[in-house]
């Protein structure tokens, strides 16, 4: 259960610590939104003190006020004692309040060191010093026990790579308040491991942090208190190893969630929808084999890089394959692009669906129709935006997308709404077999459970779906079957009902033979 993970973190809960920050019933207001109602908060020196909500809860709007970002409407900012009014987050940055944010803040083109000390370069007269710049990029680096180089471009870098750049560009500040966003989101274990020494350091030297994150389970580690937003109010603050998981989840969705995942109401048929023969990509993955039965979940389990991305991005044609035969039906395909894949009724949604699903500065109704813009234009390629708006409503109500208008712009969605909208352009082009990397990545609870259930209402629609999940439980609740992947092979398929995570694993991790 749960509750059995949340042990006391590993250093004792400040109760003496002095208090570092407090924000007494802030409101924030937008056009047409009240972000945050009357929303108080407290960070002590030396505590992790999470913040807990749905998407749309107003956490990052809290964050952004803390950081200079944003000036609340109401309400008042108390900072080492003194009341504060930050005009802009370099103002909060040089008090020694610093955030790491979710979504990557670096220049591609500059490099690693470039992008730690941006705008903060040491110098040697008017000249930057650039040896000066590398050894104390190198520090930070180190301080992480991370192997990149100060020199390395960051557009060179994995977005994993990335997230610690991004991280080790905050360390460099020396912080007394440090707000970290979704920090493990992009990182493996043994990066989420090593992050979490990093904050027991701070948190010894007095840091204090904010710390947000969906990964309840992993706070248990690092966290000393909780405090739970829902709607841009404050619910509640515990202590975190006085509370339970469950407990925080239905003060964040306003109700109980004793089942995680929704019941199945989908039956694959014994029809095979796609079968892959002997699929190998050089120093990729291979030979793999697998069919993905019609109305089927079928789940890709494995640790990081063991191939499962690898091989839906073969199929969907974004990488070429060597050799080995896809079929849809009984018609053997020629996938050379994803254009072809498209066109076979193929999709594939990325983990990062910001970069590669969505177009973030384009209405809601734009991304619908992405895929399939033949259909709401006219013999001379023009959009009949009429039509496109009516397409997107459409999917909008199928789908629950919680949006004020078809022209609301992507960015400003919440995570779980832009996943639904790019299921919806891949629904529009009325695709057969859907690809979905980490379908709930960066996304809260509650909305999870939606993406479930509409997974499952796809599959029940004869959609074949396969599902790429680090998450076991989230295989074992929604699937059909497990592939498990090691090391670019499939070693294994299970029935989903008859394994465990300790099974999945056991195979993943590349021993013989299953667990018994």
């Amino acid at each position: 259960m749960e509750t059995d993970l949340l042990e006391s973190p590993s250093q004792p809960f400040p109760e003496g610590s002095a208090e570092l920050l407090r924000l007494r019933n802030v409101t924030k207001r937008f056009p047409g939104v009240l972000a945050l109602d009357g929303v108080s908060f407290e960070l002590r020196r030396g505590e992790v003190h999470a913040v807990c909500g749905e998407n749309g809860a107003g956490k990052s709007t809290l964050m952004k006020v803390i950081s200079g970002q944003y000036r609340p409407d109401e309400g008042s900012i108390v900072y080492k004692g003194k009341e504060c009014h930050f005009t802009s987050s370099l103002e909060a940055q040089a008090a020694g309040i610093a955030i790491i944010h979710q979504e990557l803040n670096l220049v591609p083109h500059l490099s690693v060191a470039e992008n730690i000390f941006l705008a903060r370069e040491p110098r040697r007269g008017m000249f930057v010093d650039r040896g000066r710049l590398r050894v104390n990029a190198q520090q930070c680096l180190d301080r992480l026990g991370v192997d990149i180089k100060p020199g390395t471009l960051v557009r060179t870098l994995s977005v994993a790579q990335q997230q610690m750049v991004e991280i080790a560009k905050a360390l460099s500040l020396d912080a007394e308040v440090l707000i970290m966003d979704e920090p493990t989101s992009s990182l493996t274990e043994s990066e989420t491991s090593q992050l979490f020494k990093i904050i027991h350091e701070l948190k010894r030297s007095g840091v204090g942090i904010v710390y947000i994150s969906h990964r309840l389970d992993e706070m248990a580690e690092i966290v000393d208190r909780v405090t739970v937003m829902r709607d841009g109010r404050y619910i509640s603050t515990d202590v975190f190893s006085k509370t339970s998981v469950d407990a925080v989840v239905a003060r964040m969705v306003g109700r109980s969630l004793e089942d995680k995942f929704p019941p199945r109401t989908s039956v694959p048929t014994e029809d095979v929808l796609l079968s892959a023969d002997q699929l190998v990509r050089a120093n990729a993955f291979g030979p793999v084999s697998f069919t993905l039965r019609r109305g089927e979940i079928l789940g890709f389990a494995g640790l990081m890089g063991a191939g499962r991305t690898e091989v839906a991005r073969a199929i969907f044609g974004a990488d070429l394959l060597d050799s080995g035969t896809v079929k849809l039906g009984d018609e053997t395909l020629s996938i050379r692009s994803p254009i072809d894949a498209i066109q076979h009724g193929i999709a594939y949604l990325s983990e990062d669906r910001k970069a590669n699903g969505l177009s973030v500065g384009m209405p809601v109704a734009s991304n619908v129709t992405l895929a399939h813009m033949d259909a709401v234009s006219n013999r001379f390629g023009f959009i009949r935006f009429g039509e496109e708006a009516a397409v997107a409503q459409r999917y909008i109500d199928a789908l629950g997308i919680r949006t004020p208008s078809v022209h609301q712009i992507a960015r400003n969605l919440s995570g779980g709404n832009q996943q639904k909208v790019v299921i919806s352009k891949w629904l529009f082009r009325d695709s057969r077999v859907l690809f979905f990397d980490e379908p709930t990545r960066g996304i809260d609870v509650g909305a999870k459970f939606a993406i479930y259930e509409l997974l499952d209402k796809l599959a029940s629609q004869g959609i074949g779906v396969v599902m790429i999940s680090s998450e076991l439980p989230e295989i074992l609740g929604m699937t059909d079957r497990v592939a498990v992947f090691h090391e670019g092979e499939l070693v294994t398929i299970l029935e989903t009902r008859q394994t465990s995570q300790e099974e999945i694993m056991h195979y993943a991790s590349g021993r013989q033979g299953a667990s018994q």
